[in-house]
């Protein structure tokens, strides 16, 4: 977790020096953001719920910071309230949860709490509450609304919540707490529904939107509930992978989407792009890349952990895993189809741009397009050269740290032998996706349906 945090952290602030030059208040957002790092860091190292409770409000307190930013725009202002007070009613919930802890176990030591799990009672009250609090920040289904209007701090700001820091810390929790988790299989239960929904309902949301950024952070919010309900079937190891993959390709579309913004007059309307790719061919391949990872296309990074995750809960066979099943291959299909109506509308249809934004555009500089070509080598590379490490057979990358199931660690080995047809379901349907919905994107259904899932 350091290696992700730290590697997408030092590429954003990278980044940010050439992004934010012209800014007046450069030197106050550097710190901002090198405070979420910081705060960050205590979280992921922690030995104890306390320590971690101190970076979890940390990071929250950095977020506010970071989303108002710009604190006189109205806009930015509600949005770092609401991502406040959405957190307090999670992070209230998780106070209490610490507490109960604490009362079941008389400490808050993660090595006797984890050692004693077995033994213990009214567990179920303890990984409930704290699943709540993991709620708000992994930004589950009900506690979800602050994070798209968490695009109104400048993009930077949405790379680093989203790949590296806030919304991962309530994934990583649930992973942290695993030897809690597995002993309340109700409460596993409730998880993998909730992700299920969360990864189905963010899909639609971000199917119709017309603000670049928020089609990339409704994206997030899906993955994050890929993530939440493989942990709800005891697949932690798997979880943590896609957590890792995500956080390279999800960095890279944010800050792809920052240099759009950055090189056409700071325009993120897709109503009012199109055309970009003969503007800037690097920023497109680097969104290409991006998008194709998003989308688990073959053989890139994101295919190795998503279409794992389908493959393992494909052979489960309980109710609860079907209905994850069905929801997560549903929701692949949405990933594609919003993937794709993006590149769509940003780079291949004709320029609505004006034309004044159209003369001020120009291609990155150096510290803007290293970061993006590092995030990119990791999109395209990653997942096949980790894939053994995280969940090879008979890996001792984990040490004991988090059960790995055998099912997971089969699947993983099965999908690293060779391509069967099984682990390409998820990307067939992906493909296909683009076919039929861009035929019939203009149809009458498509109308009601268009209504529909334009209110999210």
């Amino acid at each position: 977790m350091l290696f992700v945090v730290l590697i997408v952290s030092s590429l954003v602030h990278l980044y940010s020096t050439a992004y934010m030059s012209e800014d007046p208040h450069t030197s106050r957002f550097m710190s901002y953001l090198s405070l979420f790092t910081f705060f960050m860091l205590i979280l992921v190292s922690s030995e104890n719920l306390i320590s971690l409770f101190l970076g979890w409000e940390g990071v929250g307190l950095c977020s506010y910071l970071l989303i108002s930013f710009w604190f006189t725009r109205t806009a930015a202002n509600k949005a770092a309230i609401k991502a406040m007070i959405v957190n307090r009613v999670a992070d209230l919930a998780l106070t209490i949860g610490i507490i109960a802890a604490f009362f079941i176990f008389q400490s808050v030591e993660f090595a006797p709490i984890f050692g004693l799990a077995p033994f213990a009672t009214n567990l179920s009250l303890v990984t409930f509450l704290l699943f709540v609090g993991a709620m708000g920040k992994s930004a589950q289904i009900g506690l979800h609304t602050w994070l798209p209007d968490a695009m109104e701090g400048p993009t930077p700001v949405s790379a680093l919540i989203h790949a590296a820091t806030m919304v991962t810390a309530g994934v990583f929790l649930i992973i942290r707490c695993s030897a809690l988790f597995e002993q309340t299989p109700d409460v596993l239960l409730f998880i993998t529904f909730i992700g299920a929904a969360t990864a189905f309902m963010a899909a639609t949301s971000g199917l119709l939107q017309n603000d670049l950024k928020k089609i990339i952070a409704y994206s997030t919010c899906s993955q994050l509930g890929y993530m939440v309900f493989i942990c709800g079937l005891s697949g932690y190891a798997i979880s943590f992978f896609h957590l890792t993959n995500h956080a390279f390709f999800k960095a890279l579309l944010f800050l792809s989407a920052g240099a759009v913004i950055h090189a056409i007059s700071n325009e993120q309307d897709l109503r009012r792009l199109g055309g970009l790719t003969r503007l800037l061919p690097f920023t497109y391949t680097m969104f290409v890349i991006g998008s194709l990872a998003l989308m688990g296309f073959p053989f890139l990074t994101g295919f190795y952990s998503k279409d794992l995750i389908l493959e393992v809960v494909a052979g489960q066979l309980t109710v609860p895993a079907s209905f994850a099943y069905w929801v997560g291959l549903v929701t692949a299909l949405f990933t594609a189809f919003y993937s794709f109506r993006l590149l769509y509308l940003a780079f291949y249809s004709p320029s609505r741009s004006p034309y004044a934004y159209l003369t001020h555009t120009h291609e990155l500089s150096p510290n803007l397009a290293i970061p993006l070509a590092i995030l990119a080598l990791g999109s395209i590379f990653f997942g096949f050269f980790a894939r053994d490490l995280f969940i090879g057979f008979g890996t001792m990358f984990w040490n004991g740290a988090i059960p790995v199931s055998p099912s997971s660690q089969i699947a993983g080995e099965f999908l690293s032998a060779g391509v069967k047809l099984v682990p390409l379901i998820g990307s067939i349907m992906a493909v296909l996706a683009v076919f039929f919905l861009t035929a019939t994107y203009h149809n009458s259904l498509n109308r009601v349906l268009y209504r529909f899932f334009s209110h999210k």
